[in-house]
């Protein structure tokens, strides 16, 4: 049976997704840029080496660092008194969540009182040509399977820009690598445009990419739209519509 016969689920949003999307964002965003204007967005890496790590070498291990700092930054703001952000909760995301860090924000809504923020933080370097240009960023059966048990879920890609520099502690004479936030973007991921996803079946069902992570166009749609534009990257791509068809057997995404 072709796809265009399937009887899919087709996943409804909340009239009030966009604006809740729009208010984890702006969140983010706020917490973010307060830590750089504070002075807040260094990370020091200390070792008992006299000549310290390659710059390089430090970049290759920059992604858990960053995804750390990120962390502090949104609980220190949850542990603040004075918290404007209307931040509640705070967690890491566990190993193999599709999310780094889970945010919980207080906000007024029809049927709840507050919205969620799946937060996958992606590291690039602004000393590298092309660092992070391309990262991969889901799995394409998870995320589709997502928005199928949740059609408000917000996924948000938080790309942090870094840079990398040698001090050498006087006291000791040994190097520091200091590893500077320097900028930062986020996103809802369905909200990217079509242009600026990508497929990579290389990888189990496939994982989702941004094409330029630096450089992206967003585009109103739909969770139902968003799904069928990832059925069709899959089904377009090497997988073909055998594999797609198997990936909704298995997670449910055909009604019985």
């Amino acid at each position: 049976m072709s796809y265009e016969k399937l009887t899919l689920k087709q996943p409804v949003e909340s009239d009030d997704y966009a604006e809740c999307s729009v208010f984890v964002i702006k969140a983010i965003e706020q917490i973010m840029q307060a830590a750089m204007d504070s002075g807040n967005n260094k990370i020091i890496i200390n070792t008992n080496l006299k000549f310290g790590i390659s710059m390089e070498n430090v970049n290759k291990i920059a992604g858990p660092f960053v995804e750390a700092w990120a962390h502090e930054r949104f609980a220190e703001c949850l542990e603040d008194a004075t918290n404007q952000y209307e931040l509640i909760n705070v967690e890491a995301g566990k190993r193999l969540n599709m999310a780094d860090v889970i945010l919980q924000f207080r906000m007024t809504r029809k049927r709840s009182s507050a919205v969620t923020g799946y937060v996958d933080v992606k590291a690039t370097s602004s000393d590298i040509e092309g660092s992070g240009k391309s990262p991969n960023i889901t799995s394409f059966a998870r995320i589709r399977t997502a928005y199928i048990k949740d059609p408000d879920y917000i996924f948000i890609i938080l790309s942090i820009k870094h840079r990398v520099y040698s001090t050498k502690d006087e006291v000791n004479k040994m190097m520091m690598g200091v590893m500077e936030v320097v900028d930062f973007n986020a996103y809802d991921l369905k909200y990217l445009s079509d242009a600026d996803i990508s497929y990579n079946p290389a990888l189990g069902t496939g994982q989702l990419q941004v094409r330029d992570i630096h450089y992206v166009t967003l585009q109103n749609r739909t969770t139902w739209e968003f799904c069928q534009l990832l059925d069709k990257k899959c089904i377009a791509s090497k997988k073909g519509y055998e594999a797609w068809f198997t990936y909704a057997q298995q997670n449910g995404w055909i009604k019985p």
